[in-house]
């Protein structure tokens, strides 16, 4: 077995369009971000990358890169995947925190997870998404930003039972 985390965080502006796990969450507000900005999809991908020591989200999709310039991170979700079976690998599970004071994301989150569970070709029992807020505290608090961090459990060989 083999366990990643992943990190991601990115400042919020007005407009634009905020997307998390896929799921477009609002369009009053956007991430500042070279790629779609999706918090979600980005702590995964480092997670799947360092549960198989393959670096990080930056080394393989660099913002400097114009071919990545409003990409789709599912894209990323893809090829990271992709890198997890080549070492002989399987998702487990995964669990995520996402942190942000705006928007509500109660409603939401089962979208989320049916969405990241077709992503990773897991079942949506192997997925779990949590939310919460900075109380206030940092820009994440003042509603200036959204972060999420990812934790992916690796199991190697075939498909684990559900």
């Amino acid at each position: 077995m083999r366990v990643g985390h992943g990190f991601d965080l990115h400042q919020l502006r007005s407009g634009g369009q905020l997307v998390l796990a896929g799921v477009e969450v609002s369009n009053l507000m956007g991430p500042v971000a070279h790629s779609d900005g999706d918090v979600i999809l980005h702590a995964t991908v480092d997670a799947l990358l360092g549960a198989i020591a393959a670096g990080d989200i930056g080394e393989h999709f660099p913002n400097t890169d114009p071919q990545w310039k409003g990409a789709k991170s599912s894209l990323f979700v893809d090829r990271a995947l992709k890198l997890v079976r080549a070492a002989g690998y399987v998702v487990g599970n995964i669990d995520v925190l996402v942190l942000a004071e705006r928007p509500k994301l109660k409603d939401l989150k089962p979208q989320m997870r049916a969405n990241l569970a077709g992503l990773l070709a897991v079942d949506a029992t192997q997925v779990n998404i949590k939310a919460g807020t900075n109380e206030g505290c940092d820009a994440i608090g003042r509603g200036e930003a959204i972060a999420a961090h990812a934790t992916v459990l690796l199991i190697q060989g075939s498909r684990p039972s559900v």
